[in-house]
């Protein structure tokens, strides 16, 4: 009886077993290609140009009452200073002298969200928060109508840019202070150290500054766009007009998101305003991150207004 093959029976079930390990192996990569290749028509960054306008101090001649000040009800984070819809000159319209909150509105991943709002559809899983009463965040109308205007003797401003870098695979963009390479070296989003009125008294920082931003996208209906930011001092986030991140108030970092999907007035495909509001008003810190998915870009530069105009 002939002996059989057994190299020969062996190397059949070893070549077959080969090919379909190098036919997986040659899809993988082509899977995780054709992933990367949903973004690859995405630009790399994204650069926004803003205003930045800057403040004495309350403590200097000709200082602003709202800087370096210590809310009435102390430092924290406080909701309704502004009202819910911008102006018709696109700026935030005093509200309240705020009210800080006690306990923070959460999504069903544990993310902060703006108080409700008749504007804002709730999602299952959201959780209340709650508020303390009005405690004096800021001053008063008159006070907050110059944070975001050129007010001779009041304020200097100047164009800045922002760049949002995409991350690696994905369709998000990301300024992160302590990741940017003008930023980090600093210690924080410190943009006017040694310019315009100059550092803060006894300081090598310029801390008492706002930042407007005017920018606009296109709506993309059930497809995730939202919009985080991490920071301090006060942030004001308007989407159409409308009032969708509030981060009131003297305090560390703190962060708020606002899902686009939640905003069931938006119509898939058309292009809205996004209006982004920052104050910087007090020591030691300055923490400015925002995460977002939305390719925005600068629709308005306010007017500024040099030290000597």
């Amino acid at each position: 009886m002939n002996k059989p093959n057994t190299t020969t029976m062996t190397s059949r079930p070893l070549l077959a077993l080969t090919m379909i390990a190098g036919t997986a192996a040659m899809m993988i990569p082509s899977t995780a290609l054709a992933q990367d290749s949903d973004y690859s028509n995405l630009p790399d960054q994204i650069t926004l140009t803003g205003t930045v306008r800057d403040f004495n101090e309350r403590t200097v001649a000709g200082g602003h009452t709202d800087f370096e000040f210590r809310p009435s009800g102390g430092f924290g984070h406080y909701m309704g200073i502004v009202s819910d819809y911008l102006n018709e000159n696109d700026k935030p319209v005093f509200n309240s002298t705020g009210y800080k909150v006690s306990s923070n509105w959460t999504d069903a991943n544990g993310r902060k969200i703006i108080q409700s709002k008749d504007y804002i559809a709730p999602r299952e899983g959201d959780h209340q928060g709650s508020l303390g009463s009005a405690a004096g965040a800021i001053h008063d109308a008159a006070s907050l109508d110059q944070w975001f205007r050129n007010v001779p003797g009041v304020n200097v401003s100047k164009p800045l840019d922002l760049t949002l870098v995409r991350q690696a695979g994905s369709n998000v963009y990301v300024f992160d202070d302590k990741r940017d390479a003008t930023y980090a070296s600093l210690g924080g989003f410190f943009p006017i150290n040694g310019d315009l009125f100059g550092n803060s008294a006894n300081n090598n920082k310029n801390f008492h500054f706002t930042f407007e931003l005017q920018t606009e996208f296109s709506y993309e209906e059930d497809s995730g766009q939202v919009f985080t930011f991490t920071g301090d001092d006060d942030v004001w986030v308007f989407v159409d007009g409308r009032l969708v991140i509030d981060i009131g108030g003297v305090h560390s970092a703190v962060s708020q998101t606002i899902e686009l999907d939640r905003l069931d007035w938006l119509e898939d495909g058309q292009r809205y305003k996004l209006s982004f509001f920052f104050a910087e008003r007090h020591r030691t810190q300055s923490n400015f991150r925002i995460e977002t998915t939305m390719q925005l870009r600068t629709v308005q530069l306010p007017p500024t207004a040099a030290l000597y105009d």
